[in-house]
């Protein structure tokens, strides 16, 4: 599903960084298998397609879509398509007792480099959703096989790149036939039942695993807080606060581990709140981590694990919040804190801090090779945290973000920008026994008058060390105007810039892991 998607797109966000993801679904909508692709979107995809399967009736050669955040999504641009698998009739009467249930689903969410709203790219500061861009609650795009116009013209009609919007829609249909093709050519080959049969082991299997290494854990309560410099309207810090209670091994029914953000900051009036789903999916990735690469990444995994995020919070926000970085900064503090908290429980397993932020850039203006609007979407990679025995690696994207960079060659020849400079942040990394890994330098010169929009974290506090590491440097961010003059920027801002000039991103290092000292630098 995710080379069709892939190898179908139109946009670079898409085909180049692979920032979109896979998954297929058992006919109650629980996910047996998902794609190795972005942490972000995969633990929140199934309350999307909860969502679709809630709001809908699926007929065979339906495709319901939907980005609504306060609905399974994640942010506006990411938008969501879910497919009914039917196989056949006598399967599908072992669903619910409902005779028209689909045997399988599978869902293809892609980010879209802009869904309108006040900012070019639908990634700024904005102080409710409605300013972010188009929001689409469940709704058939396709029906019977053949798509819905209609629909899809009040979509094409509210963003300002619609041709790039379409052909990046075309390629998520792509992935969901072919999820839907191969899962047919499965049950042909095996049979229905035993196709079903085994969606149903794989949920057990990963439960069974999981609690497994869940009695490994010693039993206690482990509490760790960490904080995003602002919400990019007002100066103060936004505190996230968890605590992961491991019960005993031998403790009555029910889940093992309970993982509580109850004093977490109220929701903000920037983008930066994030939604239950994305709250459920940092948790889905960080212990999903901890077990061996090989065990099936299914729902049964969160099982054993109950997560209490209250509402009104930052990690559980109600509309009209605005969401935007949420998906993408405020998750990746979410991380830093449950990996701050682990700590404490399983130290030989947990490294330091990455850089913590996704470093949201996008540009927006008229192209003026085709008279069209642009909108160029981009997350720039830092440094990994040093591990226990092993130094971060430089220059790559971490945790809730699992894309590639768009290659120089590729975004000067789709916008009119040109890549000035590109390289590691030399010293950028926390010392220790392990140093963390570097963080990156991006300049980018604007070729046309443009609008620049930064969300970016860790400018006030760098990524922490662990037993000992320091901390890495904090990301920066400046601007250097046609005069020649440099000037420093925050962590969350837009700004117009003209043909010409450059803005440059400086992202943070890993921390360190171990204590330093001279004679491991000899």
């Amino acid at each position: 599903m995710g080379a069709a998607l892939r190898r179908t797109a139109f946009s670079p966000n898409i085909k180049e960084r692979r920032d979109y993801s896979c998954a297929v679904f058992d006919g109650a909508g629980e996910v047996v298998a998902m794609g190795d692709h972005m942490p972000v979107h995969l633990g929140s995809m199934p309350m999307s397609v909860r969502a679709a399967i809630s709001a809908c009736t699926m007929e065979p050669g339906d495709v319901i879509m939907l980005n609504d955040p306060f609905r399974g999504g994640t942010h506006l641009p990411d938008i969501t398509l879910v497919a009914p698998v039917y196989v056949g009739t006598c399967a599908r009467r072992s669903v619910r007792n409902n005779p028209d249930a689909p045997d399988f689903y599978v869902a293809s969410r892609a980010h879209h480099a802009d869904v309108g709203g006040a900012y070019a790219g639908s990634m700024g500061l904005c102080r409710e959703i409605y300013q972010e861009g188009f929001r689409i609650p469940p709704v058939k795009l396709v029906r019977g096989a053949k798509m819905d116009r209609d629909v899809l013209a009040l979509l094409l009609n509210n963003v300002r790149t619609p041709e790039e919007r379409e052909g990046d829609l075309g390629a998520q249909l792509a992935a969901c036939h072919t999820g839907s093709e191969r899962l047919k050519e499965i049950c042909t080959r095996y049979g229905v039942p035993r196709a079903k049969d085994a969606s149903t082991a794989l949920l057990q299997y990963s439960e069974e695993l999981m609690r497994a290494f869940l009695a490994r854990v010693p039993a206690g309560s482990y509490h760790a807080e960490d904080f995003l410099d602002n919400d990019g309207i007002d100066p103060d810090p936004v505190r996230i606060a968890v605590e992961i209670r491991v019960a005993r091994h031998n403790a009555p029914s029910g889940p093992p581990v309970s993982v509580d953000f109850t004093g977490s900051s109220p929701q903000v009036r920037g983008s930066i709140n994030a939604v239950e789903a994305i709250t459920y999916s940092a948790c889905f990735y960080v212990f999903r981590c901890l077990l061996a690469e090989d065990v099936p990444a299914t729902s049964g995994l969160m099982r054993p694990i109950r997560v209490i995020a209250p509402e009104g919070t930052v990690v559980n926000a109600r509309p009209p919040a605005a969401v935007a970085g949420g998906n993408v900064e405020t998750s990746q503090r979410i991380v830093d804190v449950l990996l701050r908290a682990l700590a404490q429980a399983i130290p030989d397993r947990i490294p330091s801090a990455a850089s913590g932020t996704m470093n949201n850039l996008t540009i927006g203006g008229i192209d003026p090779r085709t008279g069209e609007p642009f909108a160029y979407y981009e997350t720039i990679a830092g440094g990994m945290g040093a591990r226990p025995g092993k130094p971060g690696i430089s220059g790559i994207h971490t945790h809730m973000t699992n894309s590639l960079n768009t290659p120089a060659e590729a975004l000067e020849y789709a916008y009119p920008l040109r890549v000035r400079r590109y390289s590691l942040r030399s010293g950028s990394g926390g010392a220790g026994q392990f140093p963390g890994g570097s963080g990156i330098v991006r300049e980018i010169e604007v070729l046309v008058d443009a609008e620049v929009t930064l969300l970016a974290d860790r400018r006030e506090h760098g990524p922490w060390g662990l037993a000992g590491g320091d901390p890495g440097a904090c990301g920066r961010a400046f601007v250097t105007l046609a005069d020649g003059t440099v000037e420093p920027l925050a962590g969350k801002f837009s700004t117009r810039l003209r043909a010409g000039e450059k803005i440059r991103i400086e992202s943070p290092g890993g921390g360190g892991w171990g204590r330093h000292s001279r004679a491991s630098e000899l």
